[in-house]
C-alpha cells in the first residue's frame, strides 16, 4: 500500500499534467472557440486586464528604480541629495495610486456583483461534500428531489501502479453531474464533515463547502460538453480523489436522464419491499463495496486507511454490531456514517457482501427490512 507522502503525490499528478499545458486560468472558451460560459469569459477578461495593469506599474516602478541604482552609483561620485520632504512627489503618489485603484475598481466590482447574483435562477442543486464524494440532490419545488452520491471511478489499479493510467486519471466518477445547457443553474454548496472546496474552472464556479454553512454559486453554461473539477480544500488523506464531473447536455437528453433517475428511485423503493436472494444481494453489494468501501477497506479486504475486513470482529461478530458500524460510523475515525448516503438495499447487500465475502462465510443475509428494523430499534 502507499504511504500517506506517496498518495498525495499520486494526488497531485493530474494537477502537474494540466500545469504542463496551461499556466493561466480557464478563459470560459472551449478549444473549438465556442463559448462555455459568458461570466467565465468575463472573469478572464477581469483578471487580464488587472494583470497587464499589474505589469505596467510593475515595469514603471522597477524601471525607475534599476535605472536610478545604476546612473546615480556611488563609483560615479554621485552624492546624494539631502532632503526630507517634497509636496509635489507626495501628492502625485497619492493621487496616481489613487485613480489606479479606482481603475481597477469599477470593473472588479461590476463583475463581482455579477458572480454573486443568483436571482432568477431556472434550476438550484445542493451540493454537499463527504470525505471523500459529492452528494447532488436536485431540489424540486413540488419536493420530488432526486438525489445521488458521484464517487472516483479511477481504478484502484490505476492508483496504485499496476496499470496504465487512464486519459482522466482522478477526474473521473462513477456519477456525474448533469445540467441542461443554456440554463441558469444555481448551487447550494456545504459539507456534511469537513472544509470542502467545489471547483469546476470551465463553468467558472468554485465554492467553499463548509459544514452547517451554505454557500451560493451559479453558471449558465452555453456548450454541451463534459467539464472537470476537483475538491480544492485539504479535506483529510484523500482529498485528491474526490473529483467533480460536470456533463452539459440539451435539454431533452436532461428530461430523458431525469425521468431515468426518478424512475430508479422508485425500483429502488418497491426493491425496499421484496427480498432478495443471496445472489442478488452478493452482486449489488459487492458494486457498493466496490464505489464506497474499497478505497480505505482494500480490493481483498485486506484494509489500508481502514481496518481489514477480512477475518473482522465486526464482519464475523454479532450483526447489530456490524450495521451500528455502517448505518452510524465511528466517532473520531475516517468510518462515515452510511445510513444516510446509502438506500436500505444497499446496506443489506453490502452487510451481506462483507459477512460472506473475503472469506468470512458466516452464512448471514441481511434483507432490507432488517435494515429498517435496526434502524427503528
Amino acid at each position: 500500500m502507499l504511504n500517506a507522502r506517496a498518495l498525495a503525490a499520486t494526488a497531485l499528478l493530474p494537477l502537474v499534467a494540466n500545469a504542463q499545458n496551461q499556466v493561466n486560468m480557464s478563459t470560459g472558451v472551449s478549444e473549438a472557440g465556442a463559448v462555455i460560459t459568458d461570466l467565465g469569459v468575463e472573469i478572464y477578461d477581469l483578471h487580464m486586464l488587472i494583470f497587464w495593469i499589474c505589469v505596467v506599474i510593475g515595469i514603471g516602478v522597477f524601471g525607475v528604480m534599476l535605472y536610478s541604482i545604476y546612473a546615480h552609483r556611488k563609483s560615479k561620485g554621485v552624492e546624494p541629495s539631502q532632503f526630507h520632504e517634497h509636496t509635489g512627489v507626495e501628492i502625485a503618489w497619492t493621487v496616481v495610486p489613487f485613480f489606479i485603484l479606482i481603475g481597477m475598481a469599477v470593473p472588479a466590482t461590476s463583475t463581482l456583483l455579477e458572480v454573486y447574483d443568483n436571482d432568477d435562477a431556472e434550476m438550484s442543486i445542493l451540493v454537499t461534500g463527504y470525505q471523500w464524494k459529492w452528494k447532488y440532490e436536485y431540489l424540486d419545488a413540488d419536493g420530488d428531489n432526486v438525489a445521488f452520491f458521484s464517487n472516483l471511478a479511477t481504478s484502484q489499479e490505476q492508483i496504485y501502479n499496476t496499470d496504465t493510467k487512464g486519459e482522466n486519471y482522478l477526474l473521473e466518477v462513477d456519477e456525474p453531474l448533469v445540467i441542461p445547457v443554456d440554463t441558469k443553474v444555481r448551487f447550494l454548496i456545504t459539507a456534511n464533515d469537513v472544509i470542502h472546496s467545489w471547483w469546476v474552472p470551465e463553468i467558472a464556479v468554485k465554492r467553499d463547502a463548509i459544514p452547517g454553512f451554505i454557500n451560493e454559486a451559479w453558471t449558465r453554461v452555453l456548450a454541451e460538453g463534459v467539464y472537470r473539477g476537483q475538491c480544492t480544500e485539504l479535506c483529510g488523506s484523500y482529498h485528491g480523489f474526490m473529483p467533480v464531473e460536470v456533463h452539459v447536455v440539451s435539454q431533452g437528453e436532461f428530461d430523458d436522464w431525469m425521468a431515468s433517475k426518478k424512475g430508479a428511485a422508485a425500483a429502488d423503493a418497491a426493491l425496499a419491499a421484496t427480498e432478495l436472494s443471496v445472489d442478488e444481494l452478493m452482486a449489488r453489494g459487492e458494486d457498493v463495496y466496490n464505489a464506497s468501501c474499497l478505497a480505505c477497506h482494500g480490493a481483498n479486504g485486506e484494509g489500508g486507511l481502514g481496518n481489514a475486513i477480512a477475518g473482522s470482529a465486526i464482519a464475523v461478530g454479532g450483526l447489530d454490531s456490524h450495521l451500528n458500524v455502517i448505518v452510524n460510523g465511528v466517532a473520531g475515525t475516517a468510518m462515515q456514517a452510511f445510513g444516510a448516503q446509502l438506500s436500505d438495499v444497499d446496506v443489506a447487500a453490502v452487510t451481506t457482501y462483507q459477512r460472506n465475502a473475503f472469506g468470512n462465510n458466516t452464512g448471514d443475509v441481511v434483507q432490507a427490512s432488517d435494515v429498517v428494523s435496526y434502524k427503528e430499534g
